[in-house]
């Protein structure tokens, strides 16, 4: 063997070991996903024991996993009172829910800001087919911020805060106490296949409602509720909405703006090829009467189809839901 064959051929080894290592890499980082049943950390699908406490160590463990992690909510009704989920995380994480998460009746219990509260966390996703049932008649009648500046404040079902790159799709929201899912402060984030109820007399169970967040698409979605099914306020920016069933309800909106001098803009919502039955209003622009100068722009309504819509396209630069709103 030559000299200049000999260097060919340790090239060629070389080139081969580089090779097989960077598809061994690929393997380890491509590896099946670690699932985290949450019954291993005492969680009971018998419809009375609070699983709290099963529920977030399981998230934590998963959380720390140098991988693809998989919290697993299987058949069964859990009962769950308030947890908030946070990352960052180590890998990958989806939380999936098979089963039924039914939210506490208990005033004691209730009277925060959300139930399951998702925050910090970069490629969360949140799937299943399973439920929420968020129990909203046992809060209903607490709901009395109009009229009372002392009153507490109740629970979104979902809330997801400084969430980025996430999926949220395949599940069900019923009864909410007050919205079914909150978007704030997220980023890059699609929800599809998802099918939201409540009582057309519910009060403030918005569907779905954004703040402070960009780069949001909704589409595949049934929402039925007791006020907005869409709401954006704001900081909402780049959101797309289409093939949205939503109603009963008060319509897809923009606003309430201007209840403060500190709202950032809301800019580039499109609501495409969506359709409303039955609602207060089609699609909605509202401001407080008495309100800030804000902004609001780059807005399309395109292919909608209403039926049975008291008021179709509405711009309400008045918006004064109860007596003397409108007062300074």
């Amino acid at each position: 063997m030559t000299k200049e064959t000999a260097s060919i051929s340790t090239f060629v080894i070389f080139c081969l070991l580089m090779l097989a290592l960077g598809h061994t890499t690929v393997a380890q980082g491509g590896g099946p996903p670690k699932f985290f049943d949450v019954k291993t950390y005492g969680a009971m699908a018998d419809g009375k024991t609070d699983n709290s406490m099963a529920i977030l160590k399981a998230w934590n463990e998963a959380c720390e996993w140098n991988g693809k992690s998989r919290v697993w909510i299987g058949e069964g009704t859990y009962m769950l009172n308030s947890v908030v989920l946070k990352g960052p995380c180590m890998g990958e994480m989806a939380f999936v829910i098979k089963g039924v998460l039914k939210a506490p009746t208990d005033p004691n219990l209730f009277f925060t800001d959300h139930w399951i509260a998702f925050q910090y966390v970069d490629g969360l996703v949140v799937k299943g087919g399973g439920s929420l049932d968020g129990q909203g008649s046992s809060a209903w009648h607490f709901n009395d911020c109009f009229t009372n500046s002392h009153c507490n404040p109740l629970p979104v079902t979902m809330r997801f805060d400084f969430v980025n790159n996430a999926r949220i799709h395949h599940l069900r929201s019923i009864n909410s106490k007050n919205a079914h899912f909150n978007i704030f402060a997220c980023n890059n984030m699609n929800m599809s296949h998802i099918r939201i109820s409540a009582p057309q007399d519910s009060p403030n169970t918005d569907g779905i409602k954004i703040g402070s967040s960009a780069n949001i698409r909704i589409k595949r979605t049934v929402i039925g509720t007791g006020d907005d099914c869409i709401s954006m306020v704001s900081g909402t920016r780049q959101v797309n909405v289409s093939k949205v069933w939503c109603g009963p309800g008060h319509g897809i909106s923009v606003g309430s703006l201007g209840k403060s001098q500190e709202e950032e803009p809301v800019t580039g919502i499109t609501i495409r090829n969506c359709t409303l039955a039955g609602t207060q209003n089609g699609v909605r622009i509202k401001t407080w009467a008495q309100s800030f100068a804000g902004s609001a722009s780059d807005f399309v309504f395109e292919d909608i189809r209403m039926d049975d819509v008291n008021n179709p396209i509405i711009i309400d630069q008045q918006y004064c839901p109860v007596p003397n709103c409108d007062v300074n």
